[in-house]
């Protein structure tokens, strides 16, 4: 790609240096990426037999752009683009229809963004006869990256994802002005204007100038957009089953939640079945930690070796301990979601979530948004034997402490609100422990400084059956 534009922009100034400089380009790519592309379908990225992420719509949009600048045979051309429409529906026939991307709002930039650089350039390249913006799909996958959007630079960070991220103003604005919603162009003006977009050079991340050279020729129709920030009351992705709910539209004052359930076999999985977010005036409680720096343990057999992908790293009981295994039958069932001008609910069970060894019957979870109020959650559960107390792990960006029994005080440092929450258990039911975890990641640093906590309430009962409520009140 990066070949591709530099022949078209400066081509002609390099032909007057030495005509071998462009003759070797295209030869190049012509070898390593058009013949081999156009002649092989075995892939893996190309999804002809597995399905695919991110890496689909990725390499297609940086293929495509050298098949339209350097293929010469018109036939050939007219191949390799139809054979990058297969690819890019092999990506978006099994996508959720909800427009949900499994991979985490980080990916979206890769998934459905990348998605968008390819229909942008096919629309282009045809003279807008191919343009498939219209479909609802392709507009739901666009509108995703709204509704994982939090406060500021946070967004849900479910997967491999950040929890603070730098969004694509131009990325997220062309999109919403190709599929004409003006709730994603006005979010991306807004954050062309946190993100000082136009004062200086414009910067884009791997050196894409595919996303660079369309943001110049946007810039002044982006800037004079009046800038929105997406704060939606309520979301419900029912494919991904991920709900977000805040106390009232269009403002971050008050509690925020966000739940899922799914599958432990995602795109840049996590063992979170049953994992949920807490915010409180536009800041983070109760977190999800997020990914650090990838190495190749990462992307090995060893990924739930690391700390940050086990269940026991997000906001989840460790049962018998015993922690939720991975693979696309660790699940949640009996999905629920409810939303109404009072309250906000994700229901779900996520007895199967763990392997048979937790000797877990039935484990029921409710997580309630009382909107202006506070945040419940409430489980319910049946073992088949008791051999350890269950553990409940709730991670925190705050200073935990305890104010008295039955409640944990949350301390934000440098917090704008000037006010704290609180966590209320029974103290008959658990005894309460906190965990320093130092944070040495600079990947996990951008988003949480050097240190967070993890709040241990430790089950005192034996029973095999039991429930129990944790509630997050406003202090």
């Amino acid at each position: 790609m990066v070949m591709a534009w530099t022949y078209y922009l400066v081509g002609d100034q390099l032909d007057r240096i030495s005509p071998l400089i462009t003759e070797r380009m295209s030869y190049e790519v012509e070898r390593r990426i058009i013949s081999v592309n156009l002649d092989r379908s075995d892939f893996w990225w190309m999804g002809f037999d597995r399905t695919v992420n991110n890496w689909d719509p990725w390499i297609c949009s940086n293929w495509l752009t050298a098949v339209l600048i350097f293929e010469r045979d018109s036939s050939r051309r007219v191949s390799s683009v139809h054979k990058i429409l297969r690819c890019l529906d092999n990506f978006l026939n099994p996508y959720p229809r909800d427009g949900g991307c499994d991979e985490g709002p980080s990916y979206w930039s890769r998934a459905g963004g990348s998605l968008f650089d390819c229909l942008e350039l096919l629309q282009s390249a045809s003279q807008d006869r191919i343009d498939v913006f219209g479909s609802p799909l392709v507009q739901e996958i666009g509108r995703y990256i709204c509704r994982a959007y939090i406060h500021d630079q946070c967004f849900i960070n479910f997967a491999d994802a950040p929890a603070k991220q730098q969004a694509d103003a131009s990325l997220i604005f062309r999109y919403g002005k190709s599929i004409d919603d003006k709730m994603m162009m006005g979010f991306g003006a807004y954050l062309a204007k946190l993100q000082h977009l136009g004062e200086g050079s414009v910067k884009e991340p791997f050196g894409s100038l595919g996303r660079a050279l369309p943001t110049l020729f946007d810039l002044d129709e982006l800037l004079a957009t009046k800038a929105r920030e997406p704060l939606l009351r309520d979301v419900w992705l029912p494919d991904l089953q991920v709900m977000a709910a805040r106390s009232s539209a269009g403002s971050t004052k008050g509690f925020y939640v966000a739940a899922k359930g799914g599958n432990n076999a995602e795109s840049h999985n996590h063992n979170d079945v049953g994992n949920f977010i807490v915010y409180y005036n536009g800041e983070p409680v109760i977190i999800d930690v997020g990914v650090g720096t990838y190495t190749a343990k990462t992307f090995s057999n060893d990924r739930y070796s690391i700390w940050t992908m086990q269940s026991a790293s997000h906001n989840l009981p460790t049962i018998n301990g015993v922690m939720q295994r991975d693979g696309r039958e660790y699940r949640a069932t009996n999905v629920e979601h409810e939303a109404d001008d009072g309250t906000a609910l994700l229901s779900l069970d996520i007895t199967s979530a763990y392997p048979r060894e937790a000797k877990v019957k039935t484990w029921a979870r409710s997580i309630t948004l009382e909107r202006g109020k506070d945040v419940v959650l409430v489980d319910r559960y049946t073992l088949q034997e008791f051999s350890r107390p269950f553990v409940l792990s709730l991670m925190t960006a705050c200073t935990p402490s305890i104010s008295k029994e039955g409640s944990i005080l949350l301390r934000r440092g440098g917090g704008r609100s000037g006010r704290s929450v609180s966590i209320s258990y029974d103290e008959h039911k658990f005894s309460a422990a906190f965990e320093p975890i130092p944070i040495s990641d600079p990947r996990l640093q951008a988003s949480w400084g050097t240190q967070i906590y993890r709040v241990l309430l430790t089950s005192k009962s034996h029973a095999l059956r039991d429930e129990y409520s944790i509630t997050f009140n406003e202090q």
